[in-house]
């Protein structure tokens, strides 16, 4: 199973969001074709209100331990609760780095 497919799953279960985006961006950065290192995460969960932003990437950063050990580099996370306007902004531009 592919890694975003991992990620997915796990985000559901824990969550059950309303809006789920994974987004692989490691075609935009300096890794080697194919990477899966370097992803952007929109979520919308119930799980989420009352919790400060803080507090919510915690919660992810702990469903996801295992992926950010074993391989992710860059975690992009725009987190929001049903009744935030779920607009997530780009991700941060690569600033260099070097293949593998």
């Amino acid at each position: 199973m592919a890694l975003q497919e991992r990620i997915e799953q796990k985000l559901t279960a824990a969550f059950q969001p309303t809006q789920l985006s994974v987004e692989n961006e490691s075609h935009g950065h300096n890794v080697p074709r194919g990477s899966e290192t370097h992803f952007k995460v929109v979520i919308t969960s119930q799980e989420f209100l009352g919790k400060s932003l803080v507090a919510r990437h915690r919660a992810v950063y702990q469903i996801l331990v295992e992926e950010l050990a074993g391989g992710v580099h860059a975690l992009a996370l725009f987190t929001f609760s049903p009744d935030e306007q779920s607009q997530a902004a780009d991700s941060p531009k690569c600033l260099g780095g070097s293949k593998k």
